[in-house]
């Protein structure tokens, strides 16, 4: 696909109106160094008849310019601060970057199945922002038209900015002022919120950390060469589950819970710990290497007070669920679904507080070791994203790699889920198995 799409411009889109020029202090969970990274969303809409496309890029690039004044610190630039931890956003109207690009083969069908490999539809978004200290821009837009006159709009937002719930709503915004089938007053725009300041620590205050509670910062031997065993020759897979399997799955959860254990688990619960116990059981490690599933958990809700309704930045912490990969595969699925509901159970508002510590006076990072990281987007209403193209036919990840992504499914009820992730190709066979057979 590498010469398959042509750009035909790129430009450098600024605010609409006058923005404060200011420098604004990233908070705590913004800074963390593993977060230094850019979310790359890829929607993919049906055709429509009779479309005009050079009137539709230019309303998408104005809507963007007008989403751009509430939201001015996507237009800035995020740097190091210079005295003291943490990151900050210089704010002078720099600009995001929109795209508008042709693909010669790729129609909306295309789709339907994983990717070839990691990155065939990296030309999708073909301003990747590796590092954006360096003065990059942290949010592009890409538009681009495929072979059958449907459209794909990828979208790069640096992840020190928001997390997934801060960029869908930003999103949202950006698809109500590029939709002009919608009336005005219907429009259902909320409005942004900073307040970074709500999550840094206590200045002059430090917490006692137990390091046993944060198992997400703590390291793992390493029996297997790990890195080497989950990263090399990754093969991009993609499995449904519709309702039936989801019920299927809790139903084999309850029969294999430990002792004692609550018997009742969401559906995030049993699939996350069906996907991790597959994928283990598919790579083949040592029974005694430890392993952990490794998600984000919201905590606008977990603190008290909860964080204004608008807020846009990273409101997460990292829930982690761990044992032995002996352990993961004998117990059955519903070992790991406790495993993964009692690290959710875990957090409040004095966990959160101790990882704003860990994170701003520590630099405590996650380890890779071990590690499968999940990622539910599933729950952000991507597919409801409508840019005046009607709602999103597919949503995904622009490149699928060994992160594990919790994808929508359109459906009647909107309950399937699609999971993506790449796998070594010599544990694809092995793993697909595993996953479509909850009961062995």
């Amino acid at each position: 696909m590498g010469t398959s799409v042509r750009v035909k411009e790129a430009s450098v889109i600024t605010p609409s109106e006058p923005t404060p020029r200011c420098v604004l202090a990233l908070s705590a969970l913004d800074s963390q160094l593993f977060l230094r990274f850019t979310i790359e969303y890829l929607l993919v809409y049906k055709p429509c008849p009779g479309l005009d496309q050079p009137n539709t890029a230019a309303r998408l690039k104005s809507a963007l310019a007008r989403a751009l004044v509430p939201y001015y610190p996507f237009a800035g630039r995020v740097r190091p601060r210079p005295e003291g931890p943490g990151l900050e956003v210089v704010c002078a109207a720099q600009g995001a970057v929109f795209i508008e690009a042709f693909a010669a083969r790729y129609r909306a069908n295309d789709f339907e199945k994983a990717p070839k490999t990691v990155t065939q539809w990296r030309p999708l978004l073909s301003l990747h922002v590796a590092d954006v200290l360096k003065g990059s821009p942290p949010l592009v837009v890409q538009l681009t038209w495929l072979v059958d006159g449907a459209a794909a709009v990828a979208v790069g937002i640096n992840h020190c900015l928001c997390d997934g719930i801060g960029s869908a709503e930003f999103l949202n915004h950006f698809a109500e002022l590029a939709n002009e089938r919608r009336e005005t007053s219907y429009m259902r725009i909320q409005k942004p919120v900073w307040e970074r300041h709500l999550l840094k620590p206590p200045r002059g205050e430090q917490t006692r950390v137990d390091s046993a509670h944060h198992p997400e910062f703590s390291r793992v031997p390493d029996l297997c060469d790990f890195m080497n065993k989950v990263s090399t020759g990754l093969k991009p897979t993609s499995i449904t589950f519709d309702k039936t399997r989801l019920n299927e799955l809790k139903r084999v959860a309850r029969c294999t819970s430990e002792a004692g254990e609550a018997a009742r688990y969401t559906s995030f619960e049993v699939l996350a710990a069906h996907v991790w116990r597959s994928w283990a059981r598919a790579i083949g490690f040592p029974g005694n290497q430890k392993l952990k599933l490794v998600f984000s958990i919201n905590v606008r809700n977990r603190l008290k007070p909860g964080l204004p309704e608008g807020y846009y930045g990273n409101a997460f912490v990292l829930g982690c669920a761990e044992t032995s990969a002996r352990e993961l595969e004998e117990k059955g699925v519903g070992f790991g679904s406790g495993l993964v509901k009692r690290a959710k159970e875990r957090v409040g508002k004095e966990h959160v507080r101790e990882v704003m510590e860990w994170v701003w006076e520590r630099k405590g990072c996650p380890d890779p070791v071990g590690v499968l990281i999940v990622s539910q987007w599933s729950r952000l209403g991507l597919e409801n994203i409508d840019v005046g193209l009607g709602k999103a036919w597919h949503v995904g990840p622009v490149c699928c790699d060994r992160y594990c992504l919790f994808l929508p499914v359109r459906d009647d009820e909107c309950v399937s889920v699609k999971v993506m992730v790449a796998v070594p190709t010599s544990a694809v066979d092995n793993y697909h198995l595993f996953m479509r057979s909850s009961h062995l």
